[in-house]
């Protein structure tokens, strides 16, 4: 027996996604001799479907998975309305580029032979969806058409590697090809067995029954099979990382309830800080006369350091709660933790001071300012004229891509005024796209001050210029003793963030005056 996954090689896709095909035939082996026999698979209610056994790539999940006389059947269904990668899986069934289905599974009871082993007894981990399977006989079958709801019929192989000899009709093998993809294989197989490499988790896979347990109850009372499925965290107090699927759900809801995460610089970091070196003057040229000796340019070079900082929230449930749930649990902590997470990180990445904190938008020095009349007849006699001076204060090539910045309550104000001819400055969005002033769009942002004597209401700028720099890490901490006394159970969340602006010169932000 093996503890190691293997991955073993028929498949049909719609264009609504649903796709079905056989992952295993029976009564044959497959290219290196190994037979898997009729009930040997656990038969899992569902299974996430890869492309490649690659497990960063999660295109869809397999949610029927019986034995058939003929072999394993699996259906299920692409994300394609959701993941990208899903719909160029599609695309490339389709194109008959991708026809194969491949099993990756644990051994559990196998007999060896000559030729090479019969299974008689596996763990099914997942299926994946790939060019060339390791059984010739795992293919995609058909593909469903969404306007017509036929199939379309899906070659196999590659004909180099599965051209049928005249003769007795047997497989001609490329060995050089078949060389190739056994190295693949051993490739995919030690990155999968890889022990700090995030699982790949579906609704009922062990990782995520054994954080829900562990949030529950507690490390004491699981299962040691469960324990096993936690990873523990390098702190010595007992805390444990959040799986995988976890800190990605928390990070989207963050880029859901942000807007400036969706247009700002957004990177992942490992250290306590970032180093940009900066070139502070530039190399000049400069007109020589003939026999003249030559001018000396002296570029000059500077740093600038972005620190990461730490933000933290927590979340109480009673025990009774936890113990007696029948809903969502992990999903209720993450729109919480989500929203204390979103409305911290939103206003420092406005008007964070750089200490403790990231540095904001608003608050970084060396951005131009606008002047403005008072806030009584804001902006000014003619709104046109002060808005067009913002468009043009910085360069051409960032102003293409810059947005206008603003509260609701300011683009209130923008959206009544007219030009000369009576139309509206602000254009109202079509087919779905985004208000736009003067040809750019606008992102609201809740956190920037309304129109008052004193304040920037406005800015306007290309966002790329704002750097934000995410920890990979977000750790969760069950901490039963503090309230125990309450019966209640807390749970403390931390990450490490920074962000700064970098570029200054491509920013311009109104200033009312006082």
């Amino acid at each position: 027996m093996s503890d190691r996954i293997e991955i073993k090689a028929q498949l049909t896709a719609s264009e609504t996604g649903e796709i079905e095909g056989i992952a295993w035939p029976f009564g044959s082996a497959d290219r290196v001799g190994d037979v898997i026999q009729k009930g040997a698979f656990d038969q899992p209610a569902s299974l996430p479907m890869l492309f490649a056994h690659d497990q960063a790539q999660v295109v869809g999940v397999w949610d029927q998975i019986t034995e058939t006389d003929s072999g394993l059947s699996v259906k299920g269904r692409l994300l394609v309305d959701d993941v990208e990668r899903a719909r160029e899986v599609r695309a490339m069934i389709r194109a008959g580029a991708v026809t194969g289905l491949s099993i990756g599974f644990v051994t559990k009871g196998a007999t060896r032979h000559p030729k090479g082993r019969t299974i008689t007894a596996l763990a099914l981990h997942e299926i994946s969806v790939v060019a060339v399977p390791m059984h010739p006989g795992a293919t995609i079958t058909s593909l469903k058409s969404q306007s017509t709801n036929k199939e379309i019929p899906v070659e196999n192989e590659d004909p180099a590697i599965e051209a049928k000899t005249p003769a007795n009709d047997a497989p001609v093998i490329d060995l050089k090809k078949f060389e190739a993809v056994l190295s693949r294989l051993d490739k995919l197989e030690a990155k999968g067995n890889r022990p700090a490499a995030p699982a790949i988790v579906q609704a009922e896979q062990p990782e995520q029954k054994a954080f829900q347990n562990y949030l529950r109850v507690g490390e004491a009372r699981m299962d040691p099979t469960e324990t096993k499925a936690l990873a523990v965290a390098a702190n010595a107090n007992g805390g444990y990382l959040v799986p995988t699927e976890q800190g990605s759900e928390i990070l989207k809801l963050l880029t859901e309830m942000s807007p400036l995460r969706q247009y700002a610089s957004v990177q992942t970091v490992t250290g306590s800080e970032i180093t940009f070196p900066t070139l502070l003057t530039g190399v000049n040229a400069f007109w020589t006369e003939e026999g003249a000796d030559m001018t000396a340019t002296e570029p000059t070079f500077g740093q600038v350091k972005i620190a990461n900082h730490e933000l933290s929230s927590f979340y109480v449930a009673s025990n009774k709660v936890l113990e007696d749930n029948s809903y969502n649990l992990e999903g209720e902590m993450n729109a919480e933790l989500a929203k204390g997470f979103a409305k911290v990180e939103g206003l420092a990445f406005v008007k964070g001071t750089g200490t403790g904190q990231p540095r904001g938008l608003m608050t970084a020095p060396g951005v131009t300012e606008v002047k403005t009349g008072l806030a009584g007849g804001f902006p000014a006699s003619n709104p046109m004229d002060v808005l067009i001076a913002m468009q043009h204060s910085i360069p051409s090539f960032h102003a293409r891509s810059a947005v206008w910045l603003m509260n609701r309550s300011t683009l209130s104000t923008i959206r009544r005024f007219k030009d000369a001819q009576g139309q509206y400055l602000v254009t109202d969005p079509k087919d779905g796209g985004v208000l736009r002033l003067l040809g750019n769009p606008i992102v609201e942002m809740p956190d920037m001050d309304s129109v008052a004597a004193g304040t920037a209401p406005i800015m306007f700028g290309d966002l790329s210029g704002y750097r934000i720099f995410d920890r990979v890490d977000l750790s969760v901490l069950r901490d039963p003793y503090t309230l125990g006394t309450k019966g209640q159970v807390r749970f403390i969340a931390r990450k490490r963030v920074g962000a700064d602006l970098t570029h200054a010169d491509r920013f311009v932000k109104l200033r009312v005056a006082v």
